[in-house]
């Protein structure tokens, strides 16, 4: 988060043998201890420090449509760990952002920083009022829509080169039916096992890299 530099950041509390660290010049830092630093985070998986910051930069939904590349779309995402493992992924494949519903879905908090390994400080995240909607303005900004379903066309069969929106659905229903409507094709994953679905950051992961194999071509 610090490194990423988006956040306006009031004061870092850090243990004696990190308070004095290079990246951390330049901003006010308060040695403490580690029991200090536990009741900080709330918890003692802080690694040492633990910094007093502004809220997470949001931005528009108009900042990511009409830009080359790979949007990612989740609708009903409800756990944390999900969507931080999906923007971790979003953000290592080089895509243009991410775009939650404003209920009914995690947002970004403390547990999808952690789980994304701070990859969702350096992604651009955008918040709406409703996906359906937001997938259409994607498309009307000219990006080809794919959404995550079972019975899609096998992903090695799509086109994912240029400017995309992958849209996946919550744990266990998968897309609500209007959003699936709203999207230009659906995208399945073929598989041989005995097991007839992937958790879904896992899918995520699986057709980012598809898209960033087809970008890179």
């Amino acid at each position: 988060m610090i490194r990423a530099d988006r956040r306006r950041v009031r004061i870092v509390h850090a243990l004696p043998q990190l308070a004095d660290a290079a990246w951390l010049a330049g901003h006010t830092v308060q040695v403490a201890v580690a029991e200090d630093l536990d009741v900080l985070a709330g918890s003692r998986d802080h690694q040492g420090i633990v910094a007093e910051c502004s809220p997470y930069p949001y931005v528009e939904l108009a900042q990511l449509v009409g830009r080359p590349g790979t949007v990612v779309v989740l609708d009903e995402i409800t756990d944390p760990r999900n969507v931080g493992a999906i923007a971790r992924t979003a953000e290592a494949t080089g895509a243009v952002g991410l775009v939650l519903p404003e209920r009914r879905a995690a947002q970004v908090n403390a547990t999808v920083c952690k789980t994304s390994a701070g990859a969702i400080e350096h992604l651009e995240v955008a918040v709406v009022r409703n996906i359906a909607d937001a997938v259409q303005e994607l498309k009307d900004g000219g990006a080809w829509t794919y959404g995550a379903a079972m019975d899609g066309t096998p992903v090695g069969d799509l086109d994912l080169a240029g400017s995309v929106a992958l849209v996946l659905g919550g744990e266990g229903r998968g897309l609500r039916p209007r959003v699936a409507g709203a999207c230009d094709a659906l995208v399945s994953l073929p598989m041989v096992g005995k097991v007839d679905s992937l958790n879904v950051s896992a899918a995520a992961a699986v057709l980012l890299y598809a898209a960033f194999t087809a970008q890179q071509s």
